[in-house]
């Protein structure tokens, strides 16, 4: 037995040595050593297929050279697509590990094929599945030199090149590949009958991701970077509702062995705007466009007479109730428990969403054909609602379970609300309650300057009245709220500077000064890092945010993938990949590559 089968905590890599393959509808996520540790099963919100990542037990499917010296392996993306390359360097010989989920033609399915380079390689497969979260086995039948996998509501088939055993719950192949030779696997829903004698699945899928890469509009100075983002926004988007999922995993933790651990498997509405925002820079206004679509029926939907018209999340399908449960069975990533799906944040007060919503709202109305009658209908009732209700605490945009309270980036994302409805409402000539919204719209931002600044700190502040710093306060400029050098914005720029960061590493806030209701601390949140590079950039101190850019990078995954933090071994922590990082990378690279010309310009 070699020590991939073994299984237990320790042995299951650092997160960030992981690659992710997806086909839009679901996600894996692959070590460097040909194993995949999770997967969920047919969708990204289903239950897991394979969990080893949170749990010795939960599933795995191992491919590995079956020797007793030990391969070396690099990890690789095909470029400009989402095909992952595993490439074992062995005293036999020289194998690739080729995986994807195969989109862009059907039969979809996973397809893992063995290829020897050079040499002739032994090799071994293992599947254990785990459906339902590892809370069952699945049944297992031979059929036609193929097995059935039944179990979770779902059957599966999985099919080979090479003989297939079962043995237990476990089905295993021993098998040589020589110089030249590939063989592949394939585990596919029993109906779609999957042919392995053709290249289609394999030839489909990359044409299918290099055409996405094919679309890309940025042609700056971290284009690489930026590509690998863009196909990462790709691996998260659901092609399905167009919705963008925070990440494809739950319970990777904020702090290894902690209890910050959270399901981001849904679709946050706060990523809205900077998704809007990022996809049609990038040239991808069909997704923009879609996830447009997408928070356009959650705005149609929504009930402006109740006390909260907008959840902070939602399902793929939209639905606002997901309530959360732990896994007690599961021990989580390193011990990190509890282990939890669903979100409790949906029933969360969260003001700040209004503003982004509205938002990405703004640009598509800028941008594309221009909002329906009956969604600036409900844009109107919203607005209306936020001009009545902005005054009241809510949770914020880190979602801290504690009372509620006045954060000042709340009020400013209300703003943003009513400010862009004024600004739709003139630009096409739409009917609007002016007097009102401009009260509003006066109202709030005296509020914020008075209120959300202090004298002591030289700063604005994380909450009205208070006396800390919080990195959402990087938004400020980003969303217009304040000039990028306004002399109140750079002492809070500098004050963010000495108080949270950790050389291009940003914390979100003090915790032992904002108790946020959970214990431990946290790493460093990636995104607040871009949007420091971002806020440097606008305000003119160009080489200082480069520096910081790059920096920032280095800190990536080997493939090129953020997930949510940056813990304080320098390690990648949190769900994993992360949309919104992406996303504010992407952003960051935009704005410092505009910054850079104009001041390239200025000097010549």
């Amino acid at each position: 037995m070699t020590s991939a089968d073994r299984g237990g905590a320790s042995l299951v890599p650092d997160i960030e040595r992981h690659g992710a393959i997806g086909d839009r509808t679901t996600l894996a996520l692959i070590d460097d050593r040909g194993s995949i540790n999770w997967m969920c099963w047919p969708r990204f919100d289903s239950p897991s297929l394979f969990g080893r990542l949170l749990d010795p037990d939960g599933g795995h499917w191992s491919i590995e050279v079956d020797e007793d010296s030990p391969a070396t392996v690099r990890q690789l993306y095909l470029p400009g697509t989402n095909v992952l390359i595993t490439r074992l360097h062995h005293s036999s010989g020289i194998v690739e590990l080729i995986d994807h989920l195969a989109v862009g033609a059907d039969p979809r399915g996973l397809v893992r094929s063995v290829h020897a380079v050079r040499g002739d390689v032994r090799m071994r497969s293992r599947l254990v599945a785990r459906p339902d979260y590892g809370r069952s086995a699945a049944s297992l039948v031979a059929s036609d030199g193929a097995v059935r996998l039944v179990g979770g509501g779902e059957r599966l088939l999985l099919s080979a090149d090479v003989a297939l055993e079962i043995e237990g719950d476990n089905v295993v192949s021993s098998f040589t590949v020589g110089a030249g030779e590939t063989m592949r696997f394939c585990l596919a829903p029993e109906r779609s009958g999957v042919d392995l004698d053709t290249d289609d699945q394999f030839d489909s899928t990359v044409g299918y991701w290099r055409r996405w890469s094919a679309r890309m509009t940025y042609t700056g100075r971290w284009r690489e970077m930026v590509e690998r983002s863009a196909l990462t926004l790709g691996l998260l988007t659901d092609e399905r509702t167009g919705g963008v999922l925070a990440a494809g995993t739950t319970s990777l933790p904020e702090v290894v062995g902690g209890s910050r651990n959270w399901d981001y498997r849904y679709v946050w509405v706060r990523d809205a705007a900077f998704a809007v925002y990022a996809l049609s820079e990038l040239g991808y206004r069909a997704e923009a466009d879609a996830f447009t679509s997408w928070v356009e029926a959650r705005v149609a939907s929504c009930e402006p007479g109740s006390s909260a018209p907008l959840s902070p999340l939602y399902d793929l399908d939209g639905n606002e109730s997901i309530p959360e449960q732990h896994l007690e069975h599961w021990q989580g990533y390193r011990d990190s428990r509890p282990v939890r799906i669903g979100n409790g944040a949906s029933d969360q007060v969260q003001m700040d969403i209004y503003g982004e919503v509205i938002d990405s709202l703004y640009l598509a109305d800028k941008y594309g054909n221009g909002l329906s009658l009956d969604v600036w209908r409900r844009v109107v009732e919203l607005v209306d609602w936020v001009c009545d209700h902005w005054r009241e605490p809510g949770q914020g945009m880190w979602e801290a379970r504690v009372e509620p309270q006045r954060f000042t980036m709340s009020l400013v994302m209300c703003w943003v609300a009513v400010e862009r409805a004024v600004r739709m409402a003139r630009r096409r000539g739409r009917p609007a309650d002016f007097d009102r919204w401009l009260r509003a719209l006066n109202d709030i931002h005296r509020s914020v300057v008075d209120d959300g600044w202090s004298d002591d700190l030289e700063s604005f502040t994380q909450t009205l009245g208070g006396d800390t710093v919080d990195a959402s306060l990087l938004l400020m400029p980003l969303v217009r709220f304040v000039a990028p050098d306004d002399p109140r914005w750079l002492s809070t720029l500098d004050r963010i500077g000495r108080d949270l960061t950790h050389d291009a590493l940003v914390d979100r806030y003090d915790h032992r000064a904002s108790p946020d209701g959970l214990d431990g601390d946290e790493g460093s949140f990636t995104i607040c890092s871009f949007w420091f590079c971002e806020a440097l950039a606008r305000a003119g101190r160009v080489e200082q945010a480069r520096t910081l850019f790059d920096k920032l990078l280095t800190y990536s995954s080997p493939l090129g993938l953020f997930s949510e933090q940056i813990g304080p071994s320098g390690r990648q922590i949190g769900n994993y990949p992360q949309a919104f990082t992406h996303l504010s990378l992407i952003s960051a690279a935009i704005h410092l590559d505009e910054a850079l010309d104009t001041n390239r310009a200025a000097s010549t």
